[in-house]
């Protein structure tokens, strides 16, 4: 794979919207071009400057890239729409074949490939069980869930309907008191676009609405598998920007599939380029 991420006292930073074909919807990210390591520090200081659910940062390495996430308050350990819009900048600024893209993550090593569709990423299955629904979060979300199940990361709520997911007005002040990253909700979709849509809340991190969740789709691809009995789903969030999600199931991987939109190109200047 040829790779150049140029070497300059300008720190180049983009913004990329993901999980859209369309400027100003998806989800944005901040993605950081760097040419070396860099303090966790400093990235965390850019992440509260972008101030976007998420700010990725890219560093070469002799078998890929490692690429780390921050929300503006904390680093985290795995985030679905900011690879696709690192993968997405990659091809466009730096990778000028089409073979696999390959990320050193906290969550292990992820790839992305590319075809003429869309953008596939490789990611860990991350199920949830049943759970208790904790007290108070019935009561911050604003209704009932007919299903409460959690996993390592996320409670995952099942409601009633697509309107109850759409008019949903959390309590964002009460949610932040719920031990969780966050809260997905869901429910089966009305029309045949998709097959269900969802929303995503995590206050305590930072993102009182995540716009377009990758991750938590790697949660409700095989809630919805088991439910529907199909390994190959496709789904919308439901939050005001939007985003459509492809999934396929594979053993204990789901394969995301989106596509992305540079909207934004910069350079951090000199005084605020890593140290």
């Amino acid at each position: 794979m040829e790779k150049q991420i140029p070497v300059t006292n300008n720190t180049p930073i983009f913004q990329v919207d993901a999980f859209t074909d369309q400027a100003f919807a998806g989800n944005p990210a901040a993605i950081c071009l760097l040419s070396g390591k860099t303090d966790t520090a400093w990235m965390q200081t850019v992440a509260a400057e972008m101030n976007l659910s998420e700010t990725a940062f890219v560093t070469p390495l002799e078998s890929g890239f490692e690429l780390r996430w921050f929300t503006p308050v904390t680093e985290v350990e795995l985030c679905g729409h900011a690879t696709l819009a690192a993968a997405h900048l990659l091809w466009e600024q730096a990778v000028t074949t089409d073979t696999e893209i390959y990320f050193h993550t906290r969550s292990g090593v992820l790839a992305a490939l590319r075809n003429k569709r869309c953008i596939e990423l490789d990611f860990p299955a991350t199920p949830a069980t049943p759970a208790p629904c904790p007290e108070g979060l019935s009561s911050a979300l604003g209704t009932e869930a007919t299903e409460v199940l959690r996993n390592q990361y996320d409670y995952l709520l099942r409601v009633e309907s697509e309107s109850t997911v759409r008019e949903m007005k959390p309590d964002f002040t009460r949610l932040q008191t719920i031990d969780t990253r966050g809260v997905i909700v869901t429910a089966p979709a009305d029309g045949s676009d998709c097959h269900f849509v969802s929303r995503f809340f995590a206050p305590r991190a930072g993102i009182n609405e995540d716009p377009v969740t990758g991750s938590a789709h790697c949660t409700l691809a095989p809630y919805w598998e088991n439910i529907l009995k199909s390994n190959k789903l496709t789904a919308f969030q439901a939050s005001e920007r939007g985003g459509t999600v492809h999934m396929e199931l594979r053993d204990d991987r789901v394969i995301l599939g989106g596509t992305a939109i540079t909207v934004l190109t910069g350079t951090l200047t000199p005084a605020a380029s890593r140290p």
